[in-house]
Parts: C-alpha cells; sequence; structure tokens
C-alpha cells in the first residue's frame, strides 16, 4: 500500500498550509469542532507527505476531498485507498483524477468547480440596490443562532433543497439572514469555521426565489465576510464554475480564484 493514516495535526496542517487556497476545507476540519469526524490518508516520497486526501464523515453521505497541486502523488495516493472508501460517498477531485476510481466506482459528474479566496484588501463594493435604499433596514442583515435552527430548516426546504446543511453548524454562530415580516428570506453561512486555524470556508448561501435580484444575497454575503475576515481569518468558498451570475457577485465582493476541481457523487460498482 502506498498509503499512511495521519493522526499528527501539526504534521498534517504543514502541508495543507503549502497550499492555503486549495486546502481551506481541510484545514477547518483539522479544528475539534470537526476532527472527530475525519479520517485522513496520506501519501509519502522519501519520508515527506505530498499529498493528503480527507474522508469527513459528518454527514449522511461521506465526502472524499483528495486535491493536489500534483495530480500524480493524489492519483496513486486514491489508487490506493479507493477499494476501502464508503460504498457511496461524494467527492471533490483534483481536475483528471476521477478516472483513478473509474475502474472500481461509477461517477455522477456535477461539473468543474472553483475554490475561490477573499482578497486580504478586499473592500466592501456591493452597493445597496436603489429600490431599498429609502429602507436600510429591509437589507439589515442579523446574526443568526441555534434558537433559529427551526426558520432556518424551513428556509432551506423552500429555497435550497438538498442543500449541504449542518445544524451544528449555528454552534459556531457564523450565520447571518434578512427577515421580512419574520420571516428569513436570504441567508449566508459556514462550512468550515476555526479560529484555531485561522480558516473559513462559506456554505449553504441562498434566498427565497421570490425576493432574488434584490441584492439580498450579496447583503448577507458581505456581512458575513466581515464578521469573519474581523477575526483575522482566511476566507474561501467554492462555487460550480457555470455559475455567472454567483462568480460575479464573489468577485464585486472581493473573491479570486485560486482553483479548479470536479465534483462528483460515487458508488462502488458491484
Amino acid at each position: 500500500m502506498s498509503f499512511t493514516l495521519l493522526h499528527d495535526r501539526e504534521e498534517i496542517e504543514r502541508f495543507l498550509r503549502t497550499d492555503v487556497g486549495l486546502h481551506i476545507y481541510s484545514l477547518g476540519d483539522l479544528d475539534d469542532f470537526f476532527w472527530p469526524y475525519t479520517i485522513w490518508f496520506g501519501h509519502r516520497s522519501h519520508g515527506n507527505i505530498d499529498a493528503i486526501a480527507l474522508l469527513y464523515a459528518g454527514m449522511t453521505v461521506p465526502t472524499l476531498l483528495a486535491l493536489n497541486a500534483d495530480v500524480e502523488p493524489i492519483a496513486d495516493l486514491v489508487s490506493s485507498i479507493r477499494e476501502i472508501l464508503p460504498v457511496r460517498f461524494y467527492a471533490h477531485l483534483s481536475p483528471d483524477l476521477a478516472r483513478v476510481l473509474e475502474p472500481t466506482h461509477h461517477l455522477h459528474a456535477h461539473g468543474l468547480h472553483r475554490k475561490m479566496m477573499l482578497s486580504p484588501d478586499a473592500e466592501a463594493r456591493v452597493q445597496v440596490p436603489a429600490a431599498t435604499r429609502a429602507d436600510p433596514a429591509a437589507l439589515a442583515p442579523v446574526q443568526l443562532g441555534t434558537g433559529d435552527l427551526p426558520a432556518l430548516l424551513a428556509f432551506y426546504e423552500e429555497a435550497y433543497p438538498g442543500n449541504w446543511f449542518d445544524p451544528r453548524m449555528l454552534e459556531t454562530g457564523q450565520y447571518v439572514g434578512i427577515r421580512e415580516e419574520g420571516r428569513l428570506v436570504s441567508v449566508a453561512g459556514i462550512h468550515v469555521y476555526s479560529p484555531r486555524y485561522r480558516v473559513a470556508a462559506l456554505g449553504n448561501i441562498a434566498t427565497l426565489a421570490t425576493h432574488r435580484g434584490r441584492g439580498h444575497g450579496s447583503c448577507v454575503t458581505q456581512a458575513l465576510c466581515r464578521m469573519l475576515a474581523g477575526q483575522g481569518l482566511d476566507v474561501g468558498l467554492n462555487v460550480n464554475a457555470d455559475n455567472d451570475a454567483a462568480i460575479a457577485c464573489y468577485r464585486r465582493i472581493g473573491f479570486e480564484t485560486v482553483a479548479h476541481y470536479e465534483e462528483y457523487e460515487v458508488a462502488r460498482r458491484l
């Protein structure tokens, strides 16, 4: 076998920090909040780690993160572990890595995605839409907490079915939303958050269909970015490469593309 099970967080972190933008999710998963749900596989060359794959089991369907600037060592690593991976899982793979799983697994592609990072010197550039400037309170994001869980679940059921929301995330306090007449109409949150490792990844950003096109999504995303950047965190996100509207919004806020990867639903061949 050409893989090693990794347990030393400091060793893992040293490797991941060689490319924070590419590995920001994995860095966040080193935090005590996520660590119990992780399995780390390493590939070594001359005693040094040159690729890491993470299996995150904190959701109903596990997720494999197999990302590396150099495809050869991560391909060798995934080839070594593919027989011991779960029967079904979701995967974030470096481009051209899916071929390694094809002999043993069925893959359903979810397209090319971008990894984007918030520029350290990004300034607030999103303007409040003219139609709402007369009523600033209409676009006033509020911080959400665990008491908002029922309302948030109802919101996602309508605005973002099949989302990747984990109710535990509300415990971090890093979710913001806009309410109209007491009802959540737009929300931005995180997938990973770790002050200890100084990273955060945005996720579960959605707006009700009836309220889109009014600047709500930009407003909650920008408010959350200010919260996270104010804590001295590196802030990143993943977005489908075909989602031009979202990419344009993130660019206006100050995000820049740092890498590409592919997403798949994966199931072992019987």
